[in-house]
């Protein structure tokens, strides 16, 4: 019996970055790393509830031996509460940006989109924690502001619902929405003193949606429960999930999508198995404006001033574009840490090996002071792409396609 005819694959957008190796080796790095999930909890719920000032981060070593584990994790927990007033400006800025999972932006459709990845349409607003514990609700943004301090609904998030042991806390990531004044529950952290650190991201959303709903925190506001919260809708990102995502009606004012990688646990800090993506159907905001909310003619980059001069990304490790002379610096009165802007030509942008270099930056100032830290390197080559050579919704359809051809290929392989 002849074989079946190949189907024709449908048209891929070439790769431009790196990205997908990078998203191997977190995967990789993920399950080999033995994180302390419950003292890190413990340590956030620490900071976010006292002054917004960082401790050190938790110590990733630890000993073979039960009790000296559980000694360990009560010293780290200690030294997190008495360094909570140390640290200020940008080094606080730096620590709070570093608490919440930032997605890189989605320069290249991963290959297994249908398979392995979740989407969901990003609410528009402000990103922020939220931790209750107490009978008190904070919620804090990027830079380590408080946003609100309110009642909630939320397990032991109000004095009227004080309930169970004092490390019961929960810790949220959400979206404050301003137009209607919810808080769209995007990632779940902690819920009851419960870590999820260490839990997959499908188990995560499974237990947002669950557990939300054995609380009244739903419900519209009222005296002990000032704001509503409400679960984002997730999808499998099949080729019916990526259309209910991108063009479904949702109760917010969407800003792109969000991509979640079903294996990825929540690591703190701009990681490739999450995924931004926008364009002008699900975005008003595709490229970034300047000052005046207009979009400049070039490319303008936001980076941070090193002690050395070097300007760098928000990555981690930070990735350099380029150096500031010590005489330019002493004469416009900056200092490490500072966030600049810069535009950047088209001519001097190159892309080597999956990496954006630029030849040439010129400085335009300082951003919006409420900034919280600098670009990474994959929302500047997003930026640079989509001037260019966009990643648009087609191709995103066309990853899936690929990837359900590929399954549909192993199956009549296996039949056989």
């Amino acid at each position: 019996m002849a074989p079946p005819p190949e189907p024709r694959r449908p048209y891929k957008r070439p790769a431009i970055s790196d990205q997908q190796r990078r998203r191997e080796l977190a995967l990789q790095a993920q399950s080999a790393r033995r994180a302390d999930a419950q003292a890190r909890a413990r340590a956030l719920a620490s900071s976010l509830l006292t002054n917004p000032t960082p401790p050190a981060e938790p110590n990733a070593h630890r000993h073979e031996e039960a009790d000296e584990h559980e000694e360990e994790q009560e010293h780290t927990v200690a030294d997190v509460a008495a360094a909570a007033s140390k640290l200020r400006g940008s080094d606080a800025r730096r620590w709070f940006a570093r608490q919440i999972m930032l997605p890189e932006w989605m320069v290249d459709a991963p290959p297994h989109l249908a398979s392995d990845w979740h989407v969901f349409a990003r609410p528009s607003g402000k990103r922020c924690l939220v931790v209750s514990s107490n009978g008190i609700t904070i919620s804090r943004v990027r830079n380590g502001s408080i946003l609100h301090r309110f009642p909630s609904a939320l397990p032991n998030g109000s004095k009227r619902d004080i309930s169970g042991p004092a490390s019961s806390y929960s810790i949220l990531d959400c979206i404050f929405h301003e137009a209607d004044q919810t808080y769209y529950i995007i990632d779940m952290i902690c819920w009851r003193g419960y870590s999820l650190y260490d839990c997959t991201a499908e188990f995560r959303f499974f237990w947002v949606n669950s557990k939300l709903m054995e609380t009244s925190a739903g419900d519209p506001p009222s005296t002990y429960h000032r704001y509503r919260f409400s679960a984002v809708p997730i999808y499998e990102c099949t080729l019916e999930g990526l259309q209910a995502a991108y063009s479904g009606s949702t109760p917010y004012v969407k800003d792109g999508l969000l991509f979640y990688n079903k294996h990825a646990h929540y690591q703190a800090g701009i990681t490739p198995l999450t995924l931004a993506w926008k364009d002008e159907t699900c975005s008003q905001y595709v490229i970034d404006t300047d000052s005046k909310g207009e979009i400049p003619n070039e490319q303008h980059l936001v980076l941070e001033l090193q002690e050395d001069g070097k300007l760098v990304t928000s990555d981690d490790p930070p990735v350099v574009f380029g150096s500031l002379d010590n005489e330019f610096v002493q004469k416009s009165n900056l200092r490490a840490g500072n966030l600049l802007r810069f535009a950047v030509r088209d001519e001097s942008v190159k892309l080597v090996d999956g990496k954006m270099q630029i030849g040439e930056l010129q400085f335009v100032g300082k951003p919006n002071r409420a900034r919280a830290f600098a670009d990474s390197h994959s929302k500047a080559l997003f930026q640079y792409a989509a001037r260019h050579v966009p990643l648009r919704i087609n191709d995103l359809v066309a990853s899936i396609q690929s990837n359900n051809m590929e399954l549909e290929s192993t199956d009549v392989e296996m039949q056989d």
